[in-house]
């Protein structure tokens, strides 16, 4: 069961960094100097699927988290 769980925590923490990496930035950061500067974004509904799949993503990670540590003790 442990060794389980250790795996879906694994995954989840991978499939979570995945996630994040891909939202756009929200600023134009140093894009904006050199006149690269988006100036359209994506479109909103992309935007917000990937917003709820990090939201579940990361409930799973921290709700698997607090599992094994009641297991641990």
């Amino acid at each position: 069961m442990k060794v389980f769980l250790l795996v879906i925590q694994f995954i989840s923490a991978a499939l979570l960094i995945v996630s994040i990496l891909l939202h756009t930035a929200k600023g134009e950061g140093l894009g904006g100097i050199g006149g690269s500067a988006k100036l359209f974004g994506t479109p909103k509904g992309m935007e917000e699927g990937l917003d709820k799949i990090t939201w579940g993503l990361a409930i799973t990670f921290m709700a698997i988290s607090v599992l094994i540590a009641i297991l641990k003790s």
